[in-house]
């Protein structure tokens, strides 16, 4: 389909222009449209002959291997030959080609007006060489970086805590055997955020309203894991639409909050806030830090996260992490 399409390109443009010019012809000419016609079409099926013996022969040859010499010389042939083809042609047609004024133009003077035009046509197939090929070549280099770009996110995707599903089963394990109540909801809990994961996280964006009771599910989850020692003040001001986001992208700042954070005095809950104005979306955490925690860096989450926003939403966030001695904050302005 794509060649079909060049080749059309290619003949409209030369209908283009071999029209433009009968045309300019047309209105100062005596002789008949047939004839002026006829003329035109000989002639520029010279000049589309060369254009092509440029582009599809000559370049390929010798101008892509580097063969500048070996090219130069093989266009100064074709300028010559072809201008000689054009004259003797031209003597077919003396009477309407090389009578100008009653007088006859001189065979330099004829020579070097068509090496010109066959200079003309030379370099114009060469700038299309050069611009398809560069064209062609840009595609495949931003098909290349977009598959680059693509292993990079599943790369990150993948990386985005693995050691939290061994966590929740071993708390739901020691849940079951304590013969808890809060068992079968915590496996229900994990069974929705895994299904979320594994599946929904899939597409390249999802409803922001998926993503958001993901991190509620999360919530709860650690809430039943840390029993009535988990306090946490999350809120949600704004309207949620239909507004769609990169899934797992705020996962890691609630991760870091309870991993780092403390998480068991109701007097310093974990703030967790999410604000929502059409497309900008304004999230905000902070905790208090452990006492044990306070040297400790947040680890490979919080880079995942930081180059995913890089890669998916270029110019489009802003994010400003404070780690002072005993809080830590997280804020981030994201245009969806």
């Amino acid at each position: 389909m794509k060649k079909n399409w060049s080749i059309f390109w290619h003949i409209f443009f030369w209908v283009s222009i071999i029209s433009y010019f009968v045309y300019l012809t047309l209105d100062n000419s005596k002789i008949s449209t047939k004839e002026l016609v006829v003329i035109f079409g000989v002639f520029s099926a010279i000049n589309i002959g060369l254009f092509y013996l440029n582009y599809l022969y000559l370049i390929p040859k010798f101008l892509d291997k580097k063969k500048y010499r070996n090219y130069a010389f093989a266009l100064t042939i074709c300028i010559i030959v072809f201008a000689l083809l054009k004259y003797g042609l031209a003597t077919q047609f003396k009477e309407i080609v090389l009578l100008h004024g009653g007088k006859l133009t001189p065979f330099w003077t004829y020579i070097i007006s068509s090496a010109l035009t066959n200079v003309f046509f030379l370099f114009l197939s060469t700038a299309l060489k050069f611009g398809v090929d560069w064209f062609l070549n840009e595609r495949v280099r931003n098909d290349l970086e977009n598959q680059r770009l693509a292993a990079e996110l599943s790369f990150l995707k993948s990386q985005v805590n693995p050691h939290f599903l061994f966590n929740s089963l071993n708390s739901i394990y020691s849940l079951a055997y304590q013969k808890s109540d809060a068992a079968p909801e915590a496996i229900l809990k994990l069974s929705e955020i895994m299904r979320y994961m594994l599946y929904e996280s899939n597409d390249g964006k999802v409803d922001l309203a998926k993503e958001l009771q993901y991190l509620q599910n999360y919530i709860d989850l650690q809430k039943i894991r840390f029993g009535d020692k988990a306090f946490i003040d999350f809120k949600i001001t704004g309207e949620v639409g239909n507004q769609k986001i990169v899934p797992l992208l705020l996962i890691a700042f609630i991760e870091n909050a309870f991993k780092h954070g403390v998480a068991n005095d109701p007097s310093i809950p974990i703030r967790l806030m999410i604000n929502l104005d059409g497309v900008n979306l304004h999230f905000y955490i902070e905790n208090k830090k452990h006492m044990n925690n306070r040297d400790i860096e947040s680890g490979v989450g919080l880079s995942n996260v930081q180059r995913r926003l890089q890669l998916l939403y270029p110019g489009r966030y802003k994010l400003d992490i404070q780690d002072r001695q005993d809080t830590y904050t997280c804020e981030l302005s994201l245009v969806l």
